[in-house]
């Protein structure tokens, strides 16, 4: 395994995506990148023109293939099916790779050849702009739980982040792609990550494999950015997965401690909602106040994560 093949779905961030193509031009080893694939989910910018642009100095094949607007499931996939080496690298139009993201994932494949193996790479904000402490805790908390993995090196597929994640392309096309039911950038990767690992998929994490997350989040923008997955929830739900989580959720709620606890979480943030106006300032607020507000403002993403990091 000497290169990989990069799938990046993309809509209409034609900037990010620009400087996103430019860091893995410039990779310290570009001779393992085998292609590049972007897929078009319809954009309405200048995303092909700019492809076409970047792909005349590319160091290696830059494709460009484009979709009405189905979603990143369906454009992942339509990637996939494209891909021609043994091995995928799925990462986002606003991740930015470090210079030697690549050849990380690449190396970590070389010493673990197993067909079902695949590595996580770390994905954190850029220096600048400079992240708030909320968005700290919503990166390394709730939008990934990087806090939780940061020290382990097996992972469960509730950590299948399709940001920064690699895997052999065999056991991808014999195992189920993604479902194409989801229309939005949520919930669709950890769907398959745990179809793949009833298939025996081993998730190593290689936090050496660094990108940045270029995407500003106020607090308001995490909570609608929860709220919108609404119906991306119900499909999640209808699967094998969620129907597990489901199950789960109905167990907890079932025990006395649980309806207390959570009638008294709502009391809490109801007092403490005024806070939600510094939420976003320099101020750092306790990991458990974040939350608590968070979960105050969306629609129960605590009990979906608390069940999904309890799957492994």
């Amino acid at each position: 395994m000497d290169s990989l093949t990069v799938i990046i779905p993309t809509f209409n961030r034609n900037a990010v995506l620009k400087r996103a193509l430019e860091a893995y031009c410039a990779q310290k080893a570009p001779e393992a990148i085998h292609e590049l694939i972007v897929v078009d989910d319809g954009s309405t910018d200048d995303t092909e023109s700019t492809v076409a642009e970047m792909g005349l100095a590319s160091p290696f094949p830059l494709r460009y293939l484009r979709q009405t607007n189905l979603g990143p499931a369906a454009a992942r996939n339509l990637g996939i099916r494209t891909a021609n080496s043994s091995v995928i690298l799925f990462t986002d139009s606003d991740v930015v790779p470090t210079a030697d993201l690549v050849a990380e994932h690449l190396e970590w494949h070389n010493e673990h050849p197993q067909e079902n193996v695949a590595v996580l790479g770390y994905v954190t904000w850029p220096s600048q702009p400079r992240p708030t402490q909320f968005m700290r805790w919503y990166g390394e908390r709730q939008l990934f739980a990087y806090r939780r993995i940061r020290q382990e090196q097996h992972l469960d597929a509730s950590s299948f982040y399709t940001s920064n994640l690699s895997l052999k392309t065999q056991f991808l096309t014999e195992n189920g792609l993604f479902d194409e039911g989801f229309k939005t950038a949520a919930y669709e990767d950890l769907e398959l990550g745990y179809r793949l690992s009833k298939a025996g998929l081993r998730l190593l994490f290689n936090p050496r494999a660094v990108a940045y997350h270029h995407q500003f989040f106020r607090f308001s923008d995490a909570c609608r950015k929860s709220n919108e997955n609404g119906a991306a929830r119900k499909v999640f739900f209808r699967t094998e997965m969620g129907r597990d989580v489901l199950e789960r959720q109905r167990q907890r709620r079932s025990q006395p401690r649980y309806r207390m606890a959570r009638f008294g979480a709502t009391a809490l943030a109801t007092i403490l909602d005024p806070a939600t106006r510094f939420v976003d300032s320099d101020l750092r607020f306790p990991s458990s106040l974040y939350r608590l507000l968070f979960w105050h403002h969306t629609t129960g993403p605590l009990e979906l994560d608390d069940s999904a990091s309890a799957l492994g």
